[in-house]
């Protein structure tokens, strides 16, 4: 059987994708200033604001999303069979089911044949089932071909076609999703951060200025800056009496190894171990908020947390939740519920996701995209 395949989707940037990124860089962006603002002037309902606004903004998303998800199930799924080229196991080895990544080459009997690249959990006794070179039955809805899931039990009929087909393998580069999203995107939502983080620091300037002079000499309240740089990196470093900052130059990441436990070292170098009320992490920028003086908040070590898993579970959010492109992401670490939660946030072409971790970094909650 001869396989044939289409060009693949150009990348472009849509209205909607734009003004997407534009909310959710505006969003982060405005509940990152939120905490850090509202921990220097002790002021709760900022704070609490900085913490609710993400929860809020990602109801709202998975609330304008339920028409589009409605309209799908709808639809009935087109059935077809496909050729297993690669499979990687990504993530879940602490569980009965794994995350693998499968590229295939899938053939509707009515439409040329095309490579498609997914993430879909499979038990682990279920994988020897699925070999390079092997033919399984897959769906997907007949409007988004890339949503390929694979048909763990088909129908007799099905069953008996895969096991006597031949396919080839189909040329081309794997689809991941219809309309890729360009540069465009990411520099629309960085603006959006910039933008909004700078509009809550402006909107609450008169109270940071006056909580950082009132009753002290000038030389006692002024925050400690520093930066270091070199032929290869660069960081600026901002610690005041109730929070801290790294912001990494470019070409950096705190995914890049022990380069999130160093930035946190920095802060508390030199100084008694501060309770933390929160610690906030991008791609470039780390922020602890610490627990004002006398305060019963909930706390723990910034030192203590377990960053070696970070970059895991970024990479796991990443590629097993459904959200399609990665675009953003962060990770959010608190008490306010008595036990020590690590949450990381996703978004992507295909809408948000998160997945929690408890203290030791072991993921004990998903909440996928679709």
């Amino acid at each position: 059987m001869t396989i044939t395949t289409g060009a693949p989707p150009p990348t472009h940037n849509t209205p909607v994708a734009l003004a997407r990124g534009f909310l959710t860089g505006g969003v982060v962006g405005a509940s990152l200033a939120a905490l850090v603002v509202g921990g220097i002037i002790e002021s709760v309902p900022l704070f609490v604001t900085g913490l609710v606004l993400p929860a809020v903004y990602g109801l709202l998303f998975f609330l304008a999303g339920v028409p589009r998800r409605v309209r799908e199930a709808a639809l009935v799924p087109c059935t077809a069979l496909a050729r297993v080229e690669s499979v990687e196991a990504v993530g879940g080895e602490a569980t009965s089911d794994v995350a693998v990544r499968f590229d295939l080459t899938v053939a509707p009997d009515d439409a040329p044949a095309y490579r498609v690249a997914f993430t879909q959990d499979i038990n682990l006794a279920d994988l020897p089932d699925y070999r390079p070179g092997g033919v399984v039955v897959v769906q997907y809805p007949p409007d988004r071909p890339w949503r390929v899931r694979i048909v763990k039990r088909p129908t007799p009929q099905w069953e008996e076609r895969a096991a006597g087909a031949q396919l080839d393998s189909a040329p081309g580069p794997a689809m991941v999703s219809e309309t890729p999203e360009g540069c465009a995107v990411g520099f629309v939502t960085l603006l959006a951060l910039l933008l909004a983080a700078a509009g809550v620091v402006l909107l609450f300037r008169a109270d940071l200025f006056d909580e950082g002079t009132s009753g002290l000499p000038p030389s006692s309240v002024q925050p400690s800056v520093s930066s270091s740089s070199s032929s290869s990196s660069s960081s600026t470093t901002v610690v005041s009496s109730a929070s801290g900052t790294v912001a990494l130059g470019p070409n950096q990441s705190f995914l890049d190894k022990d380069a999130l436990r160093r930035a946190v070292r920095t802060l508390t170098k030199g100084t008694d171990t501060r309770a933390a009320l929160t610690v906030v992490v991008q791609e470039r920028l780390l922020s602890i908020v610490y627990a004002p003086t006398g305060s019963n908040a909930p706390t723990f070590d910034p030192e203590s947390l377990p960053y070696d898993r970070f970059p895991a579970l970024v990479k796991e959010a990443r590629s097993s939740l459904g959200v399609g492109s990665p675009q953003t992401w962060q990770v959010t670490v608190e008490r306010l519920t008595g036990s020590l939660t690590i949450r990381v946030g996703v978004t992507g072409s295909d809408g948000a996701a998160s997945l929690e971790a408890d203290g030791d970094g072991k993921v004990v909650r998903r909440t996928p995209a679709h």
